[in-house]
């Protein structure tokens, strides 16, 4: 189950560094690119909200064998793409399957933890994430640079994977019963309760630098590389994803045992730090402090993502959770794709620079109030527990 996890996201993340070559023999704009990438964002969380609940009525087994099909029609889409269209087609058919997978495969890990490991579901259904992105990434980069059919093989692979996860899924027992209720579980439920407002409020924008900075890699990460910093190597577009995704699953794996509460504030500051090295590496053409900036950033990223989504785990009440993950997705991938959609659009008026100094300064400012924000609730909490002693 952890190794489909994987492949699902690998998936994902495999058409960034091709993003270049598309754009270079189709002739369109950055902004048209990071549209194809937002669409699988928006596949992805109307999957998230509508079908998210789904294999706890039908079982794991029908969803999961339905997400893997769909993924099949997708990576085919890609393998015969001649154009943007086509291309779009897949990334909201891929986002769509990966949405339904994601979810199922989530609640299956937990159904086959077993007694004696408790809270090990919890740890690989953070790190797979992550670590898929990177592979998918690292792994794209290397056979769109030496490999033959650079716009296919990597796609051809990964079908040849997802016949072999079907087979997997179509062996392997049953963890979840059916139950009534599918139909009802389909309709998207999302809600920010009052009494969580103060708790969930500081959240949002570490929430929104996080997954924008995600976003910055993933769709704009290869251009900038090859046409700010001159590394032209297909490899190197894989490389900037892979660091920052591969760093954030080290961190996760580092940080699962720390308090969610104590993580925010460290995250948000090395989040903001590490855009900010990014950028300077960037604008004085010194690809080592890119790197080194993306490290530090791919820390804040992994700590982020385990402070911010144990925020929510730690104080919804169990008839909550359901509603609060929709409202805790709705926020990220809205961040992951509205910001890469506009910082498209600043790279076709402006220039990929300018637009990469205004994105990436954008998401410092917010990491630092994302700071500040938790800084301030931390000492008002410390006053409200010191006001009875005085």
């Amino acid at each position: 189950m952890a190794a489909i996890f994987v492949l699902f996201l690998a998936a994902s993340s495999a058409p960034s560094p091709i993003y270049v070559i598309y754009q270079q023999q189709w002739q369109f704009t950055a902004w048209v690119l990071t549209v194809v990438f937002a669409l699988y964002v928006f596949g992805l969380l109307g999957s998230l909200l509508v079908v998210g609940a789904l294999s706890d009525h039908l079982g794991r087994r029908p969803v999961l064998a339905a997400a893997i099909a769909l993924e099949a029609v997708a990576l085919v889409l890609f393998l015969v793409a001649g154009n943007v269209l086509v291309l779009s087609a897949a990334r909201v058919l891929q986002g769509i399957a990966t949405g339904a997978a994601t979810t199922t495969l989530s609640a299956a890990l937990v159904d086959l933890e077993p007694s004696h490991a408790r809270g090990r579901a919890g740890v690989i259904t953070s790190v797979a994430p992550l670590t898929g992105l990177a592979l998918g990434a690292l792994g794209s980069g290397v056979l769109v640079e030496f490999g033959p059919a650079p716009t296919r093989l990597v796609y051809a692979l990964l079908l040849g994977a997802m016949v072999l996860a079907a087979v997997v899924v179509a062996l392997i027992p049953e963890t979840s019963l059916r139950r009534p209720g599918a139909v009802a579980s389909l309709r998207p439920r999302v809600a920010m309760p009052a009494h969580l407002r103060a708790d969930i409020v500081p959240v949002v924008p570490a929430m929104i630098a996080t997954w924008a900075l995600a976003g910055m890699y993933l769709s704009l990460g290869p251009s900038v590389a090859a046409e700010l910093l001159g590394l032209h190597n297909h490899l190197i577009g894989g490389v900037v994803v892979a660091l920052l995704a591969g760093t954030g699953a080290l961190a996760v794996a580092l940080l699962r045992t720390r308090p969610a509460s104590s993580l925010l504030t460290p995250a948000s500051a090395m989040l903001g730090l590490g855009t900010l090295i990014s950028l300077a590496g960037t604008a004085e053409n010194l690809t080592w402090l890119a790197a080194a900036g993306t490290i530090v950033a791919g820390l804040g990223f992994g700590a982020s993502v385990l402070a911010t989504f144990g925020t929510f785990a730690r104080i919804a009440r169990p008839h909550e959770r359901s509603a609060v993950f929709a409202l805790a997705n709705i926020i990220s991938y809205l961040g992951n794709s509205v910001p890469a959609v506009l910082g498209g659009i600043a790279v076709t008026t402006l220039g990929l620079r300018t637009a990469t100094v205004i994105y990436a300064l954008a998401i410092a400012v917010i990491s630092f109030s994302a700071f500040v924000l938790r800084l301030n609730q931390v000492r008002a909490k410390r006053r409200a527990i010191m006001a009875p002693c005085a």
